[in-house]
């Protein structure tokens, strides 16, 4: 029996405006090779400038993960080649980080957590980009000087299960501080997963291979489950030392398959030395007041969610999966619904109404309007089939008002005793002899009663009222 250890390096690229160490823009999808300049291409004697920006979301991540924030940390030119790399070095953090020792909680379906140490969070500008087409391969350098925040952590999961749970908590809580889209299509958001394997029992740490740039979840599993199987044959059939070599490995999605893609360098041979253009970076303790006052992160919203407004621990996981959702959520609530009400209108009825690619916060109806919808059935101005058909319409037509379309579709349910009277004498008239057998005790014929009832209204009876007042007319 073999045990997988399962170290993960997260790159995130921080939403800030412009580039890490110069003026140059970071929005994606512009013409190749146009928020360019001489600092982010590497050109002599073009000085890097760090942006303060950055600095300040390195700081709020590192309170989210309980962090120690370093007050004086040091850049570092990390020297290796390649043709999205202008100047041949990045610049980036080695001995000192600004980020350092954290943690981060992961949970499981059955109520369990585990605490999943993160050892470091560095700044580093990010490389362009390859772009191959046949045998021919462009290089894009919008993408070059781009700030990312590199997250590294310690080789505490087991399972490609705790990585993608450890990676979804980390997406979210990026997502919750507002310092990253981390859009994963884009490569906003994207790690290496280090994957090696021990005898059960065993302490050592044995030969592990990285996967490189994986940005989905569904494949950054596969890609764990597939080199764990192929570590562990090689270990089985006895060429593991040949087979399993330090190493950076791809991803191939059609094949399923990891292959080699180059030798795994060490530290040494990056030959990393402070960046002579560069003071030492310090941060303040005001710096750190003003920047570790962050959001309401997800378990905390999570936490609340369930005592402020009783519902399950389990809905109020799915809900605070994403901030948008939490956020919709919030607002619904602020119009005094039931909150296991908002649960069910939210997740079933809206999401399920949503087109495909349409995200929660571009849905048609907003979240005030869904509760006035919630409001109606919970003052039993309108049954709860009815406000399926108000929802519906809504979809289509969200400028209108709730209460106006009930009106416009006669959805209002009738709730005067003397109008609902009149309804249920006319049914019982028309069926003495069910009302005979009712009375000899057939009491299961009640229901042909409260159906012809609400039949007879076009649904627009209340169904409450129906049966009280049929009780009381049959008694």
């Amino acid at each position: 029996m073999f045990e997988t250890i399962i170290g993960l390096e997260v790159h995130t690229q921080l939403n800030t405006n412009s580039k890490l160490f110069c003026s140059c823009a970071t929005s994606f999808g512009e013409e190749p090779n146009t928020n360019v300049c001489p600092t982010c291409l590497g050109l002599p004697g073009a000085l890097p400038v760090l942006n303060k920006e950055a600095v300040h979301k390195a700081i709020m991540l590192g309170t989210a993960l309980k962090s120690k924030i370093n007050k004086k940390s040091i850049f570092n030119r990390k020297n290796y080649f390649y043709p999205d790399l202008p100047s041949g070095y990045q610049i980036s953090q080695f001995e000192v980080p600004v980020v350092g020792l954290g943690e981060l909680t992961i949970d499981f379906e059955d109520g369990s957590s585990k605490k999943i140490g993160v050892t470091r969070a560095h700044l580093e500008n990010d490389a362009g980009k390859n772009i191959h087409a046949g045998s021919v391969s462009h290089v894009d350098l919008n993408r070059a000087g781009t700030p990312l925040l590199e997250i590294v952590s310690e080789p505490d999961l087991r399972s490609a299960q705790e990585a993608i749970l450890y990676l979804k908590k980390l997406h979210s809580i990026v997502r919750y501080l507002g310092i990253s889209d981390a859009n994963m299509q884009e490569g906003s958001f994207r790690c290496d997963v280090n994957v090696s394997i021990r005898p059960k029992g065993d302490t050592k740490l044995y030969t592990r291979c990285e996967i490189k740039n994986m940005n989905s979840f569904k494949f950054i599993e596969k890609a764990i489950k597939y080199e764990v199987e192929r570590q562990i044959e090689a270990w089985e059939d006895g060429v593991y030392e040949e087979e399993v070599v330090q190493e950076t490995r791809l991803f191939d999605v059609d094949a399923g398959e990891t292959r080699s893609m180059r030798g795994k360098e060490d530290a040494a041979d990056y030959r990393y030395f402070p960046d002579p253009d560069l003071l030492p970076l310090i941060i303040t303790d005001e710096m750190i007041e003003k920047y570790s006052k962050i959001p309401e992160l997800p378990d905390e919203k999570k936490e609340r969610f369930v005592n402020e407004y009783k519902i399950k621990e389990y809905d109020a996981s799915v809900i605070t999966s994403s901030v948008e959702m939490a956020n919709f959520f919030d607002e619904m609530m602020k119009e005094e619904i039931s909150g296991k009400n908002a649960v069910t209108w939210l997740t079933v009825e809206l999401q399920g109404r949503l087109k495909e690619g349409v995200e929660i916060e571009n849905s048609p109806v907003q979240p005030h309007k869904l509760a006035q919808i919630i409001k109606n059935i919970e003052n039993s101005t309108i049954s709860g089939k009815a406000a399926k058909e108000v929802l519906d319409y809504l979809m289509e037509n969200p400028e209108e008002k709730v209460e106006a379309v009930i009106e416009k579709l006669g959805l209002k349910q009738v709730s005067d005793d003397n109008a609902l009277l009149e309804i249920i004498d006319k049914i019982l008239a028309a069926n003495e002899d069910k009302v005979a057998e009712y009375k000899g005790g057939k009491e299961k014929i009640f229901g042909f009663f409260v159906g012809q009832t609400m039949k007879a209204s076009k649904g627009t009876a209340n169904p409450q009222k129906v049966s009280q007042l049929l009780k009381e007319r049959l008694s």
